[in-house]
Formats: structure tokens, C-alpha cells, sequence
């Protein structure tokens, strides 16, 4: 283990309460494509902005193209070793939680338990409707759709959309509650794999530190909060974390 790494490991053993932060970068190391970094797929196809899905039918249905389209990158996804870090870490009880920007649910396959992960941009590997709240799941409404090009709707006549936040929705109070309540516990706040330039979710690295913890910062590229971070990783996600938690 190099300086760098055993910097963070001493960190990480010295700490009473680690918060963990990740985003797309540590779910590209497992095949999940980026959304925002050069060549991502927002530089190749406009984002649909959640007004436009609720007034117009061609918005949603072009909005099930897109994430039908997605299904067979996201079976063929599974946890990496960055994922196996963080889940361990969670084992332990050295990490309270994740507070993540990612929709792809490999936390919760990793192992970690529903109430650990904090999705702060949703999850897309399910359904519901924006009214009642009912859950549906993705293979049950593509048959439909792929069948009749049917636009999935609820029983109760509300639109039905992938559990995730969309431009222009309302971020989830709950979930940003329990991210501010759990970053202000930490004493230690580790960002991974996020470029930290989307708002609010960005923010909880700054609260964290402006509150007294130390603050860590893992990503291939270079943030815009790296000048404030205790120390700062250019590393690949996987082998760094894996080595630093000790999984393969």
C-alpha cells in the first residue's frame, strides 16, 4: 500500500462516523455508461425535462424508449469492487451510510441494506406512479410497450415513470433530509466518483466540511471542491477502495 492509500486507511480507522458519497464514476467501472462527462449520453441526446414528460404523450413515450433502451446495459451490470469497498465499510460499521447520485441500485445489490443507501436522484430499476405512489416493475410494463408502443399509466389514472429524478423535479425531501442529517453526524466524508458539479446533491460535500469533518475526495478527474478536500485521489475507484477496505 502506497502513501496515498495508507493516508486514507488511517483516516478511515481514525474516524468515528464515515459517510460515503458516490457517483457515476464509481458505476462505470461496472459498465454503467456516464451521463454528463464528455461523451456521456446527455452530449448525445437531450435530457427530457419532467414538465415536458407530464404535458406531452410524446415526451413520455419517448422517455420509455429511452430507459427500455437502457435494460440490457443494466442486467448485464453487476457490483464492482469499489461497490464490495463500500459495502463493506457499511459491514463494519465503519461507514453509517451512502449517499448516492446513482439510479442504478448496485449499492443494494452489493449487500447493503435498503436503509444504508440514500438515493438522492432516485432508482430506475423500478417504476411508480406519480400520483399514488404504486410500485411497478420495468419488465411488466415493457411487454405492453414494446407490443402497442402503450405509454405506462396507473389504475388510478396517474402517469407512471421510472423512480427516478428527472430536470425540472422536485429533488426527495426525505431523502435529502436523511443525507443532511447523516452528513452533519460524519466526521469523515468521502466523495467518490462524483464530479461534484450537480447541485443540490454537491453540496453535502461543502456542509460536511464547513461542519469540521475532513473530507476526502476519490475521481479519475480533477472537482471543483479538490482545493478544500484534506486529501484528494486521481485514482481508478475500484483498486483504490478495494485495497484501502481490503475486498477483491
Amino acid at each position: 500500500m502506497d502513501a496515498e492509500l495508507s493516508e486514507l486507511a488511517h483516516m478511515i480507522e481514525d474516524a468515528d462516523r464515515v459517510v460515503l458519497f458516490t457517483g457515476a464514476g464509481i458505476s462505470t467501472e461496472s459498465g454503467i455508461p456516464d451521463f454528463r462527462s464528455p461523451g456521456g449520453v446527455w452530449t448525445k441526446q437531450r435530457p427530457i425535462d419532467f414538465s415536458d414528460f407530464m404535458r406531452s404523450d410524446e415526451a413520455r413515450r419517448e422517455t420509455w424508449r429511452r430507459r427500455f433502451e437502457m435494460e440490457p446495459t443494466l442486467r448485464a451490470a453487476t457490483p464492482n469492487r469499489g461497490h464490495r469497498a463500500v459495502a463493506e465499510l457499511i459491514r463494519r460499521g465503519k461507514a453509517s451510510c451512502v449517499i448516492t447520485q446513482n439510479i442504478d441500485g448496485l449499492h443494494q445489490d452489493s449487500g447493503i441494506p435498503d436503509a444504508k443507501v440514500i438515493e438522492l436522484h432516485g432508482n430506475t430499476t423500478y417504476a411508480h406512479c406519480l400520483d399514488c405512489g404504486t410500485r411497478y416493475e420495468i419488465d411488466s410494463l415493457r411487454v405492453d410497450f414494446e407490443k402497442d408502443r402503450i405509454v405506462p399509466h396507473c389504475a388510478c389514472g396517474g402517469w407512471v415513470k421510472s423512480a427516478t429524478i428527472s430536470f425540472g423535479q422536485a429533488m426527495p425531501a426525505d431523502e435529502m433530509r436523511k443525507a443532511e442529517r447523516e452528513t452533519l453526524m460524519a466526521d469523515l466524508f468521502i466523495s467518490i466518483g462524483s464530479s461534484l458539479v450537480v447541485y443540490p446533491a454537491a453540496g453535502f460535500p461543502e456542509l460536511a466540511k464547513r461542519n469540521g469533518a475532513r473530507l476526502v475526495i476519490v475521481n479519475l478527474q480533477p472537482t471543483g471542491l479538490d482545493e478544500i478536500a484534506d486529501l484528494v485521489l486521481n485514482r481508478p475507484i475500484g483498486d483504490t477502495l478495494g485495497t484501502v477496505a481490503g475486498v477483491d
